[in-house]
């Protein structure tokens, strides 16, 4: 745990009392501070009265003494209206934070030039935050992952040299961090994403460039110029005198970092060299994980890790549970878990990664369904759909070879049959629904960890190595 003792002697209101909103409580009573806790949810108000809190209803209590709202990134701070609890901090003068500031107020108190990463971008934040967590192990850190990946930032250890923290972060969790000032800041990408809590994809685009625009003094921004927003984020850090590393998978750049023939490739001053190879790395397939792995690698270099540590790291990197996930292999058939592609543009990622797929989708539908992934269906030799979309989906599939198996269990066992009996030398088994998984699991964790079960029970499947 890190204590914040930024607030010590002060009372701080804690709304969201969910991992990352208990984590700050403990936190803030750790390092000196009265707590009032509160939320929407009776039952997380319950749990923080057993740990010992004060709990109050917010909306009847004085706010004249306390020094800061602590609020859940899950709480709307702007769009589509402020929560009630960021109206009544304003109406107090009270500042609005998240536990991102906390963890970044206790790093410049204590310890301003200890490592660390920070991560966003619309698509590809979490195997990138975990891609440079892997590189920093193998390099040697104490390296703490946190953030939106799962482990609240404050549940970590403190900031000390030597030890790097590497935090995913949404644009939700950058909107409550006002002071953030990474040493190493990485904007992956921008499309559109969660407008109905920012209101515009430029007020979006906007908040996701405070983490690169907060880099601090010495320290590098990585940015990911392969869209148009990225692009202009990346020539303003540039004009503002920010150590600027630009990113492409798409383009050979003059300066920066780029990816061709599955080598990553510096430039610089009209030198050119080649930093790692991608080829062969399983964990890394496709483009969407070239870019992550470009990024990650500038990380690396930019925290001093040689070229040959980073080279090893990248192939020995187990890749992201639910992510592409090479779960088995029987024959000529390899199983990969894409739980994690709960919508047609991260199905896009796997379904361009692969040549012959035996493909299982479905679920609870999202709109427009998977009519952006026409382009791709040359791919599939056979489609297995389940749950509540599965009709619509054989609707918008047409002449696709494809079935309706209505639960994972079935489209396992008739996928894995048909992909070996196909005799095609690489043929895939894949799971990426291009669906939210909540009419039939809780959540995609466990639709992948079930579908990983299945596989590893299938007779003669052997673990990917």
């Amino acid at each position: 745990m890190i204590p914040v003792t930024s607030f010590a002697g002060k009372t701080v209101a804690v709304f969201g009392l969910g991992g990352s909103g208990l984590a700050s409580c403990h936190a803030l009573k750790a390092g000196g501070a009265e707590v009032i806790a509160a939320d929407d949810n009776a039952e997380n108000v319950a749990k923080a009265a057993q740990a010992g809190f004060i709990t109050a209803n917010l909306r009847n209590v004085s706010w004249a003494n306390f020094a800061a709202l602590v609020l859940a990134p899950g709480v709307p701070l702007t769009h589509p209206v402020p929560h009630w609890s960021v109206l009544k901090a304003r109406e107090a003068g009270c500042e609005v934070i998240g536990d991102i500031e906390l963890f970044c107020r206790e790093r410049r108190r204590h310890a301003p030039d200890a490592p660390f990463v920070a991560i966003t971008g619309t698509n590809g934040k979490s195997t990138t935050t975990a891609l440079i967590a892997h590189l920093t192990k193998v390099a040697g850190y104490d390296t703490q992952m946190g953030g939106n990946i799962g482990t609240a930032i404050l549940s970590l250890e403190p900031p000390r040299m030597g030890r790097v923290h590497v935090i995913e972060m949404s644009s939700y969790q950058i909107d409550l961090t006002p002071s953030l000032d990474p040493s190493v800041g990485i904007l992956l990408n921008v499309s559109e994403d969660h407008i109905d809590r920012h209101g515009t994809i430029a007020h979006y685009a906007a908040v996701k460039e405070r983490l690169v625009a907060g880099v601090q003094a010495g320290g590098t921004a990585i940015v990911g110029v392969d869209d148009r927003f990225c692009r202009d984020i990346a020539d303003r850090l540039d004009r503002a005198g920010k150590t600027v590393v630009r990113i492409s998978v798409k383009n050979p750049l003059a300066s920066g970092i780029h990816v061709e023939h599955g080598n990553i490739v510096r430039t610089a001053g009209g030198a050119r060299s080649e930093i790692a190879k991608l080829g062969g790395i399983g964990s890394l397939r496709g483009q969407h994980n070239a870019q992550n792995a470009a990024c990650a690698a500038a990380a690396a270099l930019a925290m001093g890790i040689s070229q040959d540590v980073l080279q090893n790291g990248l192939r020995s990197f187990p890749g992201l549970a639910h992510r592409m996930e090479q779960v088995g292999r029987r024959g000529n058939v390899l199983f990969v878990n894409d739980s994690k592609g709960t919508n047609a543009d991260a199905t896009a990622h796997a379904l361009s990664s692969f040549a012959d797929i035996f493909w299982i989708a479905g679920g609870k539908p999202k709109a427009g369904g998977i009519t952006g992934l026409t382009g791709y269906f040359p791919r599939i030799r056979k489609a297995y759909l389940i749950g509540e979309a599965a009709h619509e989906f054989s609707g918008t599939l047409g002449p696709v070879a494809h079935e309706i198996s209505q639960t994972l269990d079935v489209a396992v066992e008739h996928a894995a049959r048909d992909a070996e009996a196909s005799g095609l030398a690489d043929a895939v088994v894949l799971l990426s629904p291009a669906c939210a998984s909540f009419d039939q699991y809780r959540n995609f964790e466990i639709r992948g960890t079930k579908f990983r079960e299945l596989v590893q029970a299938l007779p003669g499947v052997k673990p990917v190595v």
